[in-house]
């Protein structure tokens, strides 16, 4: 009968690897008893499950009404070999691990079985205790390990089936912006060349996009980021690692893109408890996302604990202190602000002075309480008016080679085309041109005349 995994190790610790070897099932295949006692009084004080039969056929019908994680079977038995037993046990219960029992006079016969039954190990008769006994355990380690590793990636084909759902019934606004998207995305794809030496200008451009299916306010991601980013540089950080706060902020939302319009936006606090479970998903759904990418790993892992509190009572891990990612907890403080200001954190919008006495109300609650002193006191230089450049409004016509653009240069209200800082050639400026005549809309493009001193 076809069997699902045997054991599984729900986490990849040394307690829970001991827990499912010490419960793992054993099957000894030997038509002499006298081995079969032996081996059933090595193992039994292990805390394994011992099943025996005299030969294979026997051990065959064990197999199909029992779960087993390893067998031991002896070469030399009459009617069917260890070699063919083995070799059935493998085509049938392929993650059974299968150890060969031999004499040194079966040396030949061994190393067919090794290949026709492709069996874990060969033991030779008479065997050394203590190298049997951690031959077993070696192997269910393995076996283990291995079946996790399958669990894992059977979870996350799961979770991808479940965001193409998801995706497959995303509402009607969606499918009526999947136009100015196409046409957006032939811009991007025009100047992927350009791009693909500027990592920092895709993932705002995919930032971007994912904004358009929250409907949030544009320039929401930017902004946390661009907090986010600066924080992390306050608090000593390196410039590689604060990139990823960098690129975390920007995502930190991407896991959404599967939820309801009327949960995506709505305050989590205001939530019933089932919808309040769903949303809680999403920092988990985020990292599984970027699983692939192995450039994201660090931000992914800041994308799952951006929701963890301080003291503990956050999701979706209940993490706490510096148990979470420093950077998370620079993302916390940076989105939970920028909401605030925003209108999307409660039903009621902050002022400047409200946010920040929100945070020292939660200050070693919510939030680290060295890094919240660190963020109120980066906002108040953040104010101070401090010009540095002279900025001007041009339409494309007005667009010359070296501009750079001084602001992100925004199609339809949504979609982010090109990022601050990009400095215009003659390919960009004639794509933008055409961009406009196609979407019959003449975009505000900001740019740098000079540098202040």
């Amino acid at each position: 009968m076809a069997r699902s995994d045997i054991n599984p190790v729900t986490d990849t610790t040394d307690e829970s690897l001991e827990r499912a070897i010490s419960s793992a099932t054993l099957l000894f295949v030997d038509d002499e008893t006298n081995i079969l006692s032996s081996l059933r009084r090595l193992f039994r004080p292990l805390g394994y499950k011992i099943l025996v039969a005299p030969g294979g056929k026997e051990g065959l019908e064990i197999m199909e009404n029992s779960a087993v994680d390893l067998i031991i079977s002896d070469m030399r038995m009459p009617e069917m070999d260890g070699a063919t037993f083995l070799a059935r046990v493998a085509e049938r219960w392929p993650e059974t691990v299968r150890i060969l029992l031999t004499g040194y006079a079966d040396m030949e016969s061994t190393i067919a079985a090794i290949n026709v039954g492709k069996i874990y190990k060969y033991i030779s008769k008479p065997w050394d205790e203590n190298d049997i006994k951690l031959s077993v355990r070696h192997a269910l380690e393995q076996r283990f390990l291995e079946q996790e590793r399958k669990r894992l990636r059977a979870l996350t084909e799961r979770q991808n089936r479940e965001l193409q759902a998801f995706n497959a019934n995303l509402e009607e606004k969606v499918q009526q912006r999947t136009q100015e998207l196409r046409q957006t995305m032939g811009l991007l794809e025009t100047a992927h060349k350009s791009l693909k030496s500027n990592y920092v200008s895709s993932i705002k451009v995919f930032s971007s996009i994912i904004e358009l299916r929250e409907g949030a306010s544009t320039g929401h991601a930017q902004r946390v980021a661009d907090l986010a980013r600066t924080l992390a540089l306050k608090v000593g950080m390196d410039s590689e690692t604060a990139l990823q706060v960098l690129f975390a902020g920007l995502l930190h939302n991407i896991g959404k893109v599967g939820l309801p319009d009327t949960l995506i936006n709505k305050p989590f606090n205001e939530l019933a408890k089932e919808d309040r479970e769903q949303v809680a998903k999403h920092p988990v759904i985020g990292e599984g996302l970027l699983m692939g990418l192995d450039n994201l790993q660090v931000a992914a892992r800041l994308i799952r604990s951006q929701h963890e509190y301080y003291d503990g009572s956050g999701y979706p891990d209940r993490l706490s202190q510096d148990a979470i990612p420093l950077g998370a907890r620079i993302i916390a403080l940076a989105n939970d602000y920028d909401e605030m200001l925003q209108g999307t954190f409660s039903r009621k919008t902050y002022t400047q002075s409200g946010a920040k006495h929100y945070l020292l109300k939660n200050r070693g609650k919510r939030y680290d309480p060295e890094l919240m002193d660190l963020f109120l006191d980066m906002l108040k230089t953040s104010e101070l008016p401090t010009p540095k450049e002279v900025i001007r409004l041009v339409k494309s016509n007005g667009l010359a080679v070296g501009m750079v653009l001084a602001h992100d240069l925004i199609a339809q209200d949504k979609v982010l085309l090109l990022s601050k800082g990009h400095v215009l050639d003659d390919s960009l400026i004639q794509r933008v041109q055409d961009l406009e005549r196609a979407l019959d809309e003449d975009l505000d493009i900001y740019i740098i005349e000079q540098r202040g001193l």
